[in-house]
């Protein structure tokens, strides 16, 4: 009997939530992560045209193929991460309804979805330039092998190692249009490196006993709450310089940025003298989100006006 079937009989059928067959899909490919990565890649791919003098307008058949391109080899890489972590997935509240854990889509057509999404996509970034199609295949390769394949379940750094392939979105959109990557570029980069460790340990803070029943050593759960603390605020700290290497999106920018950092730092601090951890870890995990999302908004905004 296979796993998945095991799976989808241990579950009760009236614990299983009815939902449409779009939303499973959505589910699948984690919308959630295909959005947010979405909006990094744009970001670099407008940032690269404005700083290369390319319009906008002459530009639309590559903007369609990098966008297009990142969100399929996005939405596919999940969809293979769900179907290897559907074993462990219905172990923990916030992935238990997952259609690859409930038994709602079979783990044939997940494995389809997820090559063919990764395929397609890849050859629609190849047809940008040959590094934007090499990035992404990057990207795909850190997500699926070095993080859900191999680290997710063994070390403490998954975490780290997982935020590289968070992190070439930005990388992807601007290769699609200067394969010689700009200083701005790899700052880009960094941003979305150094962004993810802070953000999702206050994720695992929230889920710490769920990681724990799933066996996933994520760091709160080998190491304690302190020193997933100070790990967050020493992440934080390290995004503190990198505005400074975006000067040429002006002094509004590097100042909104920086004050967007320094609350950010306020806020991680203010965890030792909070006594609720889990309430600190939700305020961590809300102004990361906003955080990023202001972030590479104002980057686009500050260029328009």
């Amino acid at each position: 009997m296979s796993n998945s079937r095991i799976l989808t009989t241990s579950i009760h059928e009236a614990d299983i939530p009815r939902t449409s067959a779009w939303k499973d899909f959505l589910a699948l490919i984690k919308i959630g992560i295909v959005n947010s990565n979405l909006i990094t890649t744009f970001t670099g791919l407008w940032l690269a045209l404005y700083f290369s003098g390319a319009h906008f307008l002459e530009s639309l058949d590559i903007m369609f193929f990098t966008l297009i391109g990142s969100s399929l080899i996005v939405a596919g890489s999940c969809s293979i991460n769900n179907y290897y972590d559907r074993d462990i997935d219905h172990l923990m509240e916030r992935t238990k309804s997952r259609p690859t854990v409930t038994g709602k889509v079979s783990t044939a057509k997940v494995l389809a979805l997820g090559f063919g999404f990764i395929i397609v996509g890849s050859i629609l970034l190849f047809m940008t330039t040959l590094m934007a199609g090499i990035i992404g295949l990057i990207g795909v390769f850190s997500y699926v092998v070095l993080y859900t394949m191999w680290t997710k379940r063994q070390y403490v750094s998954n975490t780290i190692v997982g935020s590289v392939s968070g992190a070439v979105p930005p990388l992807i959109g601007w290769a699609a249009v200067d394969p010689n990557l700009s200083v701005t570029a790899w700052v880009l980069f960094l941003i979305m490196f150094i962004w993810q460790p802070p953000h999702f340990y206050a994720i695992a803070m929230r889920r710490c006993e769920e990681y724990r029943k799933a066996n996933i050593p994520m760091l709160p759960v080998v190491k304690g709450f302190a020193v997933t603390k100070r790990h967050i605020i020493a992440w934080v700290i390290a995004l503190l310089p990198l505005p400074f290497f975006l000067m040429e999106l002006g002094i509004t920018f590097v100042v909104l940025t920086t004050l967007l950092n320094v609350g950010w730092l306020a806020i991680s601090l203010a965890g030792y003298k909070m006594n609720d951890d889990i309430k600190w870890a939700k305020i961590n995990f809300i102004y990361s989100l906003n955080y990023l999302t202001i972030v590479f908004v104002s980057m686009v905004i500050v260029t328009v006006i």
